[in-house]
């Protein structure tokens, strides 16, 4: 049974979206991620994915007390991205109460560094993002492509004792315009058993049930929240309506 992840991007303190990784897009949901968050746990998630935008952008993490506020809450497990390219903002994002550290952009230009987090503090403490353009990994908030194509970097980082990850189609998040469904078919299909989180693109209930019929256990949801499209609870019973932000 599929289960809905909402996420929270967090910019200048305040809980927004993009729309295709374009930061002139974003758009304001809410100013307290705390009682956003909380708003969520009450409805009875149970997992919460976290994205700071600033430090997605400045190389640092730069919200890691709002995430300490966040978990404190209790009842849910967090992860938590963005901008974390030392070993340094690893532990701090850990220290502060993430269940596991989002990474990304590191996965991609200095694999080195990320395969020593891996054997310091365990491949379970990391979600690895693939966010896709073209058929290439993005990276750097979506602002640079790599010429490493999704499936040697997935095959790449299993290898390595990631099992679990997440990934986003770049041209889809924040679009409403349904998910990438037959990207999702074809990773499942070359790697057999991925723990494999679908994110961007959902638009309402029935683009749930196509991932779900395509073998995805959980996808993680935006927009579709904030804007109303998903205001029923799905899968195991995760209600993910917003009553009041």
């Amino acid at each position: 049974m599929i289960e809905i992840i909402p996420a929270i991007d967090l910019m200048n303190g305040k809980c927004v979206r993009l729309s295709g990784g374009r930061f002139d897009t974003m758009k304001i949901y809410s100013d307290n991620p705390v009682a956003m968050a909380r708003n969520f746990r009450d409805q009875g998630v149970k997992n919460l994915h976290i994205v700071d935008l600033d430090g997605a952008r400045s190389g640092e993490p730069v919200h890691t007390g709002l995430l300490k506020e966040i978990a404190a809450i209790g009842g849910m497990k967090v992860d938590f991205g963005g901008g974390i390219r030392s070993r340094d903002s690893f532990k701090a994002v850990l220290d502060a109460g993430a269940d596991r550290v989002s990474i990304g952009s590191l996965a991609v230009t200095n694999p080195a560094e990320l395969e020593n987090w891996l054997t310091d503090f365990g491949a379970d403490k990391v979600l690895l993002g693939v966010d896709v353009k073209n058929e290439k990994v993005a990276y750097h908030g979506w602002q640079s492509e790599s010429n490493i194509g999704w499936q040697e970097f997935i095959g790449f980082w299993l290898g390595k004792g990631i099992d679990r990850i997440f990934c986003t189609d770049v041209a889809r998040d924040g679009e409403l315009n349904g998910p990438a469904v037959e990207l999702y078919q074809r990773m499942l299909l070359q790697f057999p058993g991925l723990d494999l989180l679908a994110s961007g693109g959902v638009s309402g209930p029935e683009d749930i049930r196509q991932l779900e019929t395509a073998g995805i256990k959980g996808v993680i949801v935006g927009k579709a929240i904030y804007e109303g499209k998903l205001k029923a609870s799905y899968g195991g019973g995760t209600k993910c309506y917003l009553e009041s932000i």
